[in-house]
């Protein structure tokens, strides 16, 4: 294993073995970090705006809550503007914001995701001497190349699988599936009963990558676990793995058997939370987040995750940390934004974060809450028995946009299967070259 994998996998099972560990010692739930600098907040803001740049798709995110951005505000004096994103573009967008000096002030990203994508080391500010960083119970979830990097609360890692509501399935007597046969059969009974068994929200194409991410990760770990190390050494290439190529054509086949909604490629992922809450759609190939989304606004909705049933006892895919902060090192308005992540960090404001999210906190002075039903039963089913696998984005050293594009256009009719992994092979081999990745 290279020495790039090895770090992400690190990070990411620093990350697991956290939930678990504070599941079981104290009945702990996700948690949160925080960064910022000087614990002086008042004044020198005044009247300053500073720009925060996130995704449409995360705008439920705790950190841009409208309470939250006036309680600063009032404190501070300090502005927050939100540069609102289109989902399938953030990357891009990004990209020629950084490059051509449109620099916001903060960036609401991915960690394992701003490595490959945005550059981290070249474009992003060092946070390893703010006064939070001392609290912080787990560095590994917000760093990279040895330094801290970004801003969260949680240290809690995002579980990737079949977000389902539970009480569509009990009325109609169902149970989890375990494989792929058993899925459609789930799908088909859901369908009859007149709702929509799976919704693919694929305009964002970034969705359409969970259930391969998933899958192949699981099919890696149990076939060949030195698979991702071979293709990213140029040893092997994704189209050389015929499994790979069944995976994708099962996601397609739930599609054109009818059992998701008809629009997949004009519904974007910020319709998730109203399509569960209106119960109109049983199942969602997703995260964890999808369900706190879910149950934030409802907290009588009773969901749960279950691993992508590709094949018989798939593992839970278990995807990084999300939703971090940084701050660009070519930000107009450092002092501001550093303040910004010093209020969020700050005690009374994280514990009420962490409080309100659920999460398990990764600050030594805020205390986690009791797990909901949904985060208990993931530690309990497959967390502590070690029943998760690191999604395949843990193991990739490029950006990964272009392959979002070809599974969305295998939806759109453009590519079959294997002319998706063709074609990633071909924008794969360039990445790497580019990057200078031995063997390329």
């Amino acid at each position: 294993m290279n020495k790039t994998t090895r770090k992400a996998s690190a990070v990411l099972l620093a990350g697991m073995m956290a939930v678990s560990l504070a599941a079981c010692g104290s009945g702990n739930s996700k948690s949160d970090s925080s960064a910022a600098s000087g614990n002086n907040s008042s004044g020198s803001g005044g009247n300053v705006k500073i720009e925060l740049a996130i995704s449409k798709s995360s705008q439920d995110s705790a950190f841009v809550q409208q309470d939250l951005l006036d309680a600063f505000e009032k404190e501070t004096g300090i502005k927050v503007n939100l540069q609102l994103l289109p989902a399938e573009q953030t990357a891009t967008v990004l990209q020629t914001k950084l490059a051509v000096d449109e620099t916001p002030d903060i960036i609401q990203y991915n960690l394992a995701s701003a490595t490959t994508d945005l550059n981290l080391e070249r474009n992003f500010e060092i946070l390893d001497n703010e006064p939070w960083v001392s609290r912080i119970l787990n560095k590994d979830v917000l760093s990279a190349y040895g330094h801290v990097y970004s801003f969260h609360v949680s240290q809690d890692t995002g579980m990737q699988g079949v977000v389902y509501n539970k009480d569509i399935f009990e009325q109609l007597g169902l149970s989890i599936p375990k494989n792929y046969d058993e899925f459609l059969a789930v799908c088909e009974k859901i369908k009859e009963a007149g709702i929509t068994p799976v919704f693919m929200p694929y305009k964002d194409n970034w969705a359409a990558n969970v259930w391969p991410a998933a899958a192949f990760a699981d099919y890696a770990d149990k076939n060949d676990p030195t698979l991702f190390d071979d293709i990213n050494s140029n040893k092997k290439k994704w189209s050389d793995v015929p499994e790979f190529q069944t995976i994708l054509q099962q996601q397609y086949d739930i599609y054109k058997k009818g059992y998701t909604n008809a629009d997949i490629l004009s519904d974007s992922y910020d319709m998730a939370v109203g399509k569960f809450l209106n119960k109109e759609v049983a199942m969602m190939f997703m995260g964890d987040w999808l369900i706190q989304d879910v149950v934030t606004k409802d907290p009588n909705m009773h969901l749960g995750l279950f691993p992508i049933p590709y094949t018989d006892d798939a593992k839970l895919g278990a995807s990084p940390l999300g939703g971090q902060l940084f701050i660009p090192k070519k930000a107009k308005h450092m002092e501001e934004a550093k303040k910004f992540l010093d209020y969020i960090a700050s005690k009374d404001v994280a514990q009420k974060i962490v409080n309100e999210q659920k999460y398990v906190s990764n600050l030594n002075d805020v205390q986690t809450p009791e797990l909901p039903e949904y985060k208990q039963e993931i530690v309990d089913n497959y967390i502590t028995p070690k029943k998760t696998v690191l999604t395949t984005d843990a193991y990739m050293l490029v950006d990964r946009s272009e392959l979002y594009r070809l599974l969305q256009d295998e939806f759109a009719g453009g590519q079959d299967p294997k002319g998706v992994l063709s074609a990633w092979d071909d924008k794969f081999q360039q990445l790497m070259k580019d990057k200078g990745i031995e063997g390329f």
